[in-house]
């Protein structure tokens, strides 16, 4: 399959983006903002959910790089920011709007009750794959509630 370059620029579109990420797992080194340009970056192994149910046996992760610009401010929750080999797996993106402008936060919901919120000027995310697919045998699975 070719490498995926999506565009979020509203709700609908980083739902999408969203979908795609689930799953995808990281490294709190592999996790970057630059306040200068306003950008917050993460390297991440996504796991290729639009290939899951071809009915092939096995399954694909990506290597690939999501990054949210217009970022004014980074907070954390539940993460260990010391810890560079610290795994961490991306459940969702969400935005919540603060007020009728385009600004307010979006938030990376992980596995473990983890966060990372992202207060933005407005939703202008990048999503692309940056190189080849490897097999893995493991669908990702999420215990009941």
């Amino acid at each position: 399959m070719a490498d995926l370059k999506l565009l979020a620029l509203d709700q609908d579109d980083l739902g999408i983006i969203s979908a795609h990420m689930q799953d995808s797992v990281f490294r709190v080194g592999e996790l970057s903002y630059d306040a200068r340009h306003r950008q917050f970056t993460a390297l991440v192994n996504r796991f290729v959910w639009e290939e899951a149910d071809r009915g092939r046996k096995g399954y694909e992760r990506r290597r690939s790089v999501i990054s949210f610009k217009r970022v004014e401010a980074v907070r954390s929750m539940g993460i260990n920011r010391q810890d560079a080999e610290g795994v961490y797996c991306l459940l969702a993106i969400r935005f919540e709007q603060k007020g009728e402008g385009p600004d307010g936060t979006i938030e990376l919901t992980l596995a473990g009750g983890a966060a990372i919120s992202l207060d933005v000027e407005c939703i202008e995310v990048q999503m692309l794959d940056t190189g080849g697919a490897w097999a893995t045998e493991r669908l990702p699975a999420h215990p009941a509630d």
